[in-house]
C-alpha cells in the first residue's frame, strides 16, 4: 500500500525519536520537524485512523506494526542514501536533503540493486 510522502516522513520521525529511548508526543514531532502544532495534530489523527500509530491516554505515540514497517523502510533508505552520497563527495547538507527526497520515490528494485552494488564494491576493495 502506497502512502503519502508526508505520512512516511512523520512515521520516520516517530521512529527516530523513539529510537532515542524517549516516549514520543506530538510536541516532540513539532520540535523535530518545525511543522506547526495544528499540522502535526492533523497528521497524528490521520496516522492513527489509518492504523499506523496508537496514541495512549497520556498522548504518547507508538508505531503499530504497519507504521513501523514503513518507518523502518524509509529510515533505512535515508541512512543508506545519505551515507553513500557523502562518500562520493556530496556535502553533508546536500546529501541529507537529497536522501530525504530520493527515499520516497526510489523503487524497491532500484534500492535493492544499489545496496547489492555497494556491497559488491565493498567486498572487492
Amino acid at each position: 500500500m502506497k502512502i503519502m510522502e508526508s505520512a512516511e516522513n512523520y512515521l520516520e520521525t516517530i521512529l527516530v525519536l523513539s529510537n532515542k529511548g524517549d516516549k514520543v508526543r506530538s510536541i516532540d514531532i513539532v520540535t523535530e520537524t518545525g511543522y506547526t502544532k495544528p499540522s502535526i495534530s492533523r497528521a497524528v489523527k490521520s496516522l492513527k485512523e489509518s492504523g499506523y500509530i496508537s496514541v495512549d491516554v497520556h498522548g504518547y505515540i507508538d508505531l503499530l506494526p504497519s507504521g513501523r514497517a514503513i518507518a523502518e523502510k524509509i529510515y533505512e533508505r535515508h541512512r543508506f542514501l545519505s551515507k553513500y552520497l557523502m562518500k562520493i563527495g556530496v556535502s553533508e547538507e546536500t546529501a541529507l536533503t537529497d536522501a530525504c527526497r530520493i527515499e520516497h520515490v526510489i523503487s524497491e528494485e532500484s534500492f535493492d540493486k544499489l545496496k547489492e552494488f555497494v556491497r559488491t564494491l565493498e567486498q572487492n576493495s
